[in-house]
């Protein structure tokens, strides 16, 4: 038997050889043994949590081929042999290939699968954003196996300093040509991720308004109120100022308006407590503050201050509606006007002034 395991093969012993293949049959072993164990029992747990990661990684693990793991084992198998250098080359380069193909087919398919669960919750809330995801599927697919397969390169001995310059300068050239395309491109994502308007959102760009029908890729469409749509590219919304009224939960009302110079200090005194009772009588209206502010030019001005409390503006101006047709009433019975832009001009002498007409010759 001693004979028989120092008894050599191509310069290593049988010791060696089985050492060697010992490697790989573990491997090998674990893989079609354990993993499905592992997998069955973290699919499991994936099942009772609300959160997407873990289903990624389940699916992650599924991917897992058993003839790549063998060639990988073949790294380590070969450190247990004594090998010619073309040989032991050849061997660890292939494992380094088996790596790199077991890796991109892992981070592959746990991108494929949050996207693909992140698609299908935009499905429900925003469907327009699912071409965008789309595309970053592809861009995070495209960047994965560029880097792997630098990455081989580099191991297997060949210059990739002058592969990624060459490439550096043709992203650059691509670029400068797609610059604006790439922009929009870019910022259909930003929007994507970000969030600040969705589908069904009614937003304010600079002196335009109206509701998000699409968001595209390079532009998103607006439905303005009066009927047309409106266009505009990704870029330009992630720079502009936006409002959006979809977030909005309350809405705070400024009202002001003015009585006339011949209210008492006691009528005006009553005004405040009068818009109180008004608010307070008013259904999805919730009372801030009421004073006589100013003194006007032509009237005594008072400001009201109150909440909406829902962000409908239909709801708003029925609202509106109700306190100044309720303040109308009100100030009719206590004797105050409202005052209008007047001017009084005021002839301060003791005497006629005479006024003599002039015929014409």
């Amino acid at each position: 038997m001693q004979q028989l395991l120092n008894t050599s093969i191509a310069g290593n012993d049988l010791v060696a050889w089985l050492r060697a293949a010992l490697w790989v049959i573990v491997a090998v072993g674990v893989m079609r043994g354990l993993m499905p164990i592992a997998i069955a029992r973290l699919a499991g747990w994936a099942e009772k949590t609300a959160i997407t990661w873990d289903n990624a990684l389940v699916n992650a693990l599924r991917v897992t081929r058993w003839s790549l793991v063998a060639v990988v084992a073949l790294g380590p198998a070969s450190q247990e042999l004594t090998l010619g250098p073309l040989a032991e080359r050849w061997m660890n380069g292939l494992a380094m290939v088996a790596l790199s193909l077991q890796i991109g087919l892992w981070v592959g398919a746990f991108l494929d699968t949050w996207i693909r669960n992140t698609r299908e919750q935009a499905l429900q809330n925003d469907p327009s954003t699912t071409s965008a995801l789309s595309v970053l599927s592809f861009l995070a697919r495209v960047v994965l196996w560029s880097v792997l397969l630098l990455m081989v390169l580099d191991n297997l001995g060949f210059d990739v300093n002058t592969l990624v310059a060459g490439l550096g300068i043709g992203g650059i050239a691509v670029g400068l040509a797609l610059q604006n395309i790439l922009g929009d491109l870019f910022a259909s994502l930003t929007i994507v991720l970000d969030k600040p308007f969705q589908v069904g959102h009614f937003i304010i760009i600079d002196e335009f308004s109206g509701t998000v029908e699409h968001i595209g890729l390079k532009a998103t469409r607006i439905r303005s109120l009066s009927g047309e749509m409106l266009v505009f590219s990704n870029a330009d919304l992630t720079k502009a100022r936006l409002r959006n009224y979809k977030f909005m939960q309350e809405r705070r009302i400024v009202f002001k308006f003015g009585v006339t110079y011949d209210a008492t200090p006691e009528q005006l005194e009553k005004i405040p407590s009068i818009l109180r009772e008004i608010i307070e009588g008013t259904e999805q209206a919730r009372f801030d503050r009421a004073h006589f502010a100013a003194f006007g030019d032509s009237s005594l001005d008072f400001e009201l201050v109150y909440w909406m409390l829902t962000a409908d503006y239909t709801a708003y101006m029925d609202v509106q509606q109700a306190i100044n047709l309720g303040l109308m009433r009100r100030l009719q019975q206590e004797g105050v006007s409202f005052a209008f832009p007047t001017r009084t001009l005021v002839f301060d002498t003791e005497r006629a002034v005479p006024v003599r007409l002039m015929a014409e010759a």
